[in-house]
């Protein structure tokens, strides 16, 4: 009934899809636009909605996987742009926008006392990744089952294995796609997350070619599930005590506080990754912290111990709508925000209780996420749990009735 309704509406975006496929594989070039039975192609953005070429208009709690956090086409934004275009879009040499958006970050986030830009979050992660081998010089990486940090080899490996490929022992590191090297998942440990014993014996057990731990304070891939914080504590505390290098993916989780979500849980990582928000809407990413980690980058001297090159790395369109984001993001701002998404958590907890449907309604401050089990979500196997044809039903439903969920 549901796949009837959302055909009937979505007329125009039956056909873009079927031109699509003609030139795109399955008709997209970015694997979560797709959906069954064809996506709703996207006309134009306003506030707080977005409406598709069909006419329809859709509440959006997507905003482009959390990047758009004052809405579509802001109209400070908007008029940043308009400016910054006028003038140029991108330059072979620096320009002095990177220095203002730098040190906001360097002045909100606890750990950052440096910062380079990039222009994904995907990027970032890559090249914090990078500098924790170089700084170590150490090979191995450790991440968490079912954490997402980008497209890059490393870090693409137990991102999203299916139940019947899981070792009932443990996480153990799978391929994310056909013919994907065994020597470099050899170099990848994989943790289960929110088990304090069993990351700290697995840890240990390789900590001398350990260069980093990687991981997100609240797992976007587990519908925003944040972490226990004497789990995060600790995995601090390990590191510290290994000479591990720390990374905080906070991609997504910078917008649960003015300094992302290691302010929030009081703990300090050695590197943090960004994207998203701090574009305000344009595609961009970065990595920082201790400065002598990031002084590996530093060419000043004569050579940087590391290259990091990007065309577009800091071009000035992203760092004016950045700045303009970042200004927005005020202590009201934010609140206002917490208060919202307490707000939505706990009408869709009452909704469900009422229905008697059993679901999990996971998240943090304006983050929320919805799973359909009873049983708790504590990490990547729990959200396996979930009735996936409720979630599918239910997401499309909800497009139906004109909201746009992840």
């Amino acid at each position: 009934h549901e796949v009837d309704r959302y055909v009937a509406r979505t007329p125009g975006s039956k056909k873009l899809q079927e031109e699509a496929a003609r030139f795109l594989p399955g008709g997209s070039t970015r694997t979560v636009h797709y959906q069954d039975p064809h996506p709703a192609f996207a006309d134009r953005g306003e506030g707080n909605y977005v409406y598709d070429v069909d006419g329809n208009r859709y509440l959006d709690f997507v905003i482009n996987a959390t990047s758009l956090i004052l809405g579509h086409a802001h109209p400070d934004i908007v008029r940043v742009l308009q400016e910054q275009a006028a003038l140029g879009t991108a330059f072979s040499g620096p320009h002095m926008s990177q220095i203002r958006v730098a040190q906001t970050l360097c002045e909100r986030v606890p750990s950052v006392e440096t910062v380079r830009f990039t222009n994904s979050g995907t990027e970032g992660t890559l090249m914090a990744v990078r500098a924790a081998r170089a700084f170590t010089g150490r090979p191995k990486i450790a991440k968490f089952e079912g954490g997402y940090h980008g497209g890059h080899e490393y870090v693409e490996v137990s991102v999203r294995p299916p139940g019947d490929r899981l070792d009932p022992g443990g996480p153990t590191p799978i391929p994310e796609y056909p013919g994907q090297p065994q020597a470099l998942l050899d170099d990848v440990i994989v943790l289960p997350y929110n088990d304090l014993e069993e990351s700290e014996r697995r840890i240990r057990s390789h900590a001398g070619q350990i260069a980093c731990v990687i991981m997100e304070a609240v797992a976007s891939n587990f519908s925003y599930l944040p972490a226990r914080p004497v789990f995060l504590q600790s995995m601090r505390d390990l590191t510290d005590e290994l000479g591990i290098v720390l990374i905080f993916d906070e991609v997504q989780s910078f917008r649960v506080a003015s300094g992302g979500a290691q302010e929030r849980f009081g703990v300090t990582p050695d590197l943090t990754a960004f994207g998203k928000i701090i574009g305000g809407g344009m595609p961009v990413g970065a990595f920082g912290g201790r400065r002598d980690i990031m002084s590996l980058f530093d060419p000043s001297d004569g050579a940087a111990d590391i290259s990091h090159a990007g065309t577009f790395n800091a071009n000035p369109m992203t760092m004016a709508a950045g700045e303009v984001t970042l200004d927005h993001l005020t202590p009201e701002a934010f609140q206002r925000m917490d208060d919202l998404g307490h707000m939505a958590r706990a009408k869709l907890r009452a909704v469900f209780d009422e229905l008697d449907i059993p679901a999990q309604v996971t998240g943090i401050a304006s983050l929320f996420g919805i799973h359909f089990t009873a049983d708790e979500i504590t990490d990547y196997r729990s959200t396996l749990r979930g009735d996936s044809d409720m979630a599918s039903a239910f997401f499309l439903g909800m497009m139906n009735e004109g909201v746009l969920l992840q």
